[in-house]
């Protein structure tokens, strides 16, 4: 449409702003819920708003009614249905977790007794889980445990998570370099179309890496294989030194590279993802944007209509008028100096006058959506001389 494209060519920086901080709201929004249950209600939810907004576009009442209404109903039972999810959510964007004071990580020691440790389970294929805390806490993610205060060792790792030990079907937590708590239960995956053969420890690594920022590090008693979940993805570790190159403070995703490459990785990351997005966010802010009051000043020229033969004009040659116009956005913008144009009647010049009025009323417009707010000048004095 033509009044989409003139808003999108007259985007001013606060437009270009919301654009941008939406798109990343509902990639964000779009990320936490990806591979869940509760994306395909946000779908349908999506579906019910398209319907309703084009309902309303076309003029549809009786439908843009029940839709409405529909709208309402769903996003209720949405917030009923999935407030873990949503306070998740919530929580991960809260700007509070920025400014939470990180644990002081200390290398050295820790991490190649845990290392060790791993891959001496794998060995004799025992089954293990291990989490390890970064700057969000765990407290709140994970259910029972006892608490050890230990120091990270191999044959303590060895032996907790024998059949014969109490503990060995939860998780364990690391913090701060010291073995914190034993036998730790965590949320497991909500992600839909995971292998077959991963089991619970694997999902429950996933699940709660899909939440925070920690590590956990999978042993697969089956296979006796190493693996190791971050932000939600869930990949086969080689050997020790890319576990311990891992697990070092700074290092993984969360730090990995100088700045400018994270930031590289970070846009690039899921583009077709962020594309889609940000094509969505543009769609409904132009359709939104399209109903939004707004002022645009115009030049337009003066057309003189019923000039007495016998004269002609000296002054002025080809008058201007500056034009304050009001109305929605998707009116007022595809307005130019084409479209838009002021009359005076000289009919009078004949009588001897020669100043005339200049008001709303002497302004033509393509339609009755779009009002004159100010005319300038008011008056406009004009020259004339008879023909010769």
């Amino acid at each position: 449409m033509e009044w989409s494209l003139a808003i999108l060519t007259d985007l001013r920086w606060q437009d270009v702003l919301d654009i941008l901080f939406l798109s990343g709201v509902a990639y964000c929004i779009y990320a936490w819920f990806w591979g869940t249950k509760a994306l395909k209600a946000l779908v349908g939810l999506l579906g019910l708003g398209a319907i309703f907004g084009l309902a309303r576009l076309w003029g549809l009442f009786l439908t843009s009614w029940v839709f409405q209404i529909l709208w309402q109903v769903a996003i209720l039972l949405v917030i009923i249905l999935f407030q873990p999810e949503l306070r998740q959510m919530l929580e991960r964007m809260s700007p509070f977790r920025w400014f939470k004071p990180r644990g002081r990580s200390q290398s050295g020691d820790w991490v190649s007794c845990l290392v060790d440790g791993v891959f001496s389970l794998a060995k004799s294929k025992v089954g293990a889980l291990v989490v390890v805390e970064r700057a969000e806490r765990l407290r709140e993610l994970t259910v029972g445990g006892v608490v050890l205060h230990a120091q990270v060792t191999a044959p303590l790792l060895f032996a907790l998570f024998q059949k014969e030990s109490p503990l060995h079907d939860g998780a364990v937590v690391v913090q701060n370099g010291e073995l914190l708590m034993a036998g730790c239960y965590l949320p497991l995956s909500l992600s839909e179309g995971l292998p077959q053969h991963l089991g619970t420890r694997h999902r429950a690594a996933l699940g709660l890496s899909e939440r925070c920022d920690a590590i956990a590090v999978v042993v697969s008693e089956e296979r006796g294989s190493v693996a190791l979940a971050e932000a939600g993805e869930l990949k086969e570790v080689s050997g020790p030194q890319e576990l311990a190159q891992a697990l070092e403070p700074g290092n993984g995703k969360q730090g990995s590279g100088g700045p400018g490459r994270r930031i590289l990785k970070a846009l690039t990351r899921r583009l077709p993802a962020k594309a889609f997005c940000f094509l969505m966010v543009i769609a409904v802010w132009v359709s939104l944007a399209g109903e939004q009051d707004v002022e645009k000043r115009l030049s337009v020229p003066l057309e003189m209509r019923n000039l007495p033969e016998r004269w002609e004009i000296l002054e002025p040659q080809e008058p201007k008028v500056q034009v304050q116009l009001r109305g929605m956005r998707k009116d007022v913008m595809t307005l130019d100096d084409s479209r838009v144009f002021a009359t005076v009647d000289l009919s009078l010049a004949r009588l001897g006058r020669r100043t005339f009025r200049l008001g709303p009323n002497e302004i033509v417009l393509p339609n009755d959506r779009v009002q004159v707010v100010r005319v300038e000048p008011s008056e406009i004095k004009f020259r004339f001389q008879e023909r010769s």
